[in-house]
């Protein structure tokens, strides 16, 4: 008899997440660019929201955070039974595999892409089809229908797309929509839809009365500045969305970050107004790599990436050596999220170094 517990074999296979490192101490300031983190603190009103409410930490939240579900409906012109609240998008992405799939289906999505897609669906006993990016960055929507087959269950469109950029255009979405069998489910991951300024870039919400097995994914985590406590939420179908709520981890929202995202949504034309200022620094960004020589994918997140290839490594030390952390790929790529214009500049200075 084995003298250690039996576990899944599935998990063996399973990519490990790596969250984006904090930076090493260079006797000096230090930055970190490696999460995708917003670096404005939140809005003082919302403090003192979160403040009240740990007042309350001895009591359950409310178990369907009701408050913030009529708010988000309401922000989107939906009914609430279309809203579905979860720790993070990627803990409502959780949701969504759960209730879509079992052992020996299939679920498509673009490679590379969110590093957790691949850990979400294996944990399920799906089977993960990646996709590559085109040359650009971008999403290949033809060749993603093309790899739909009768065990697809699922699949993942990621706008923008972490890491490399650039958002799904609203006409190939149409087109991939309805090339798509509609008992397949289709989440759109809109994580950094705030940051977006392409003009024929997709937003989910609209086309959700059209295509009922949509799934639109929001977080507060990025253009909020909420990422450390955890909240985002679905847009569906009645249908989907009560699936969704099944698969939910009872109370998993906490009454804190309730409170806080139904402050913030109060306060948004205050929190948008930082998004411009970090989406003009993004472009400031992106000319001065430009002009050191960088081709830099279509950047519509708060992030740009830096295709280096078998060279990641060197950049990752060399931004490290001068207090600066971003998010390596080995072999692939750096994503840089965009931050202080301080940070910033020690990016664009040490980039500079490796163009291609």
């Amino acid at each position: 008899m084995a003298d250690v517990p039996r576990l899944r074999s599935a998990l063996a296979s399973l990519p490990a997440y790596r969250p984006g490192r904090a930076p090493a101490g260079t006797g000096g300031p230090s930055y970190k660019l490696s999460s995708n983190e917003n670096p404005y603190p939140p809005l003082p009103s919302v403090l003192d929201v979160l403040a009240d409410a740990g007042r309350l930490v001895n009591r359950y939240p409310d178990m369907f955070a009701t408050g913030l579900v009529h708010a988000v409906a309401e922000r989107h012109g939906l009914a609430p039974e279309q809203v579905v609240c979860g720790t993070g998008s990627v803990g409502v992405l959780g949701q969504v595999v759960q209730a879509t799939c079992e052992t020996g289906d299939e679920v498509v999505f673009a490679w590379r892409s969110f590093e957790a897609y691949p850990i979400v669906v294996g944990v399920s006993g799906a089977t993960g089809v990646r996709v590559p990016l085109d040359g650009a960055g971008r999403h290949d929507l033809d060749a993603m229908a093309a790899a739909v087959t009768d065990r697809t269950r699922l699949v993942l469109v990621c706008s923008p797309n972490n890491p490399t950029g650039p958002a799904v255009h609203e006409a190939e979405l149409r087109r991939f929509l309805a090339a798509v069998p509609r008992d397949v489910v289709v989440v759109l991951d809109e994580a950094y839809t705030e940051f977006v300024r392409d003009p024929d870039a997709v937003t989910g919400p609209p086309l959700l009365a059209e295509r009922p097995n949509l799934v639109v994914l929001r977080t507060f985590s990025k253009a909020y500045g909420l990422a450390a406590l955890r909240v985002g939420y679905a847009l569906a179908s009645p249908t989907v969305a009560d699936a969704l709520r099944v698969t939910a981890v009872p109370f998993g929202v906490s009454g804190p970050a309730q409170a806080a995202a139904l402050a913030s949504l109060q306060a948004e034309h205050e929190l948008l107004a930082r998004v411009e200022e970090l989406v003009a620094e993004r472009t400031r960004v992106r000319d001065a790599l430009a002009d050191v020589g960088w081709k830099v994918p279509d950047p519509q997140g708060n992030f740009v990436w830096l295709a280096l290839g078998d060279r990641t490594a060197e950049l990752v030390e060399a931004c490290e050596a001068v207090g600066v952390t971003v998010r390596g790929f080995p072999g692939e790529g750096a994503r840089c999220s965009i931050g202080e214009e301080a940070a910033n500049d020690l990016l664009v200075a040490t980039a500079a170094r490796f163009a291609v």
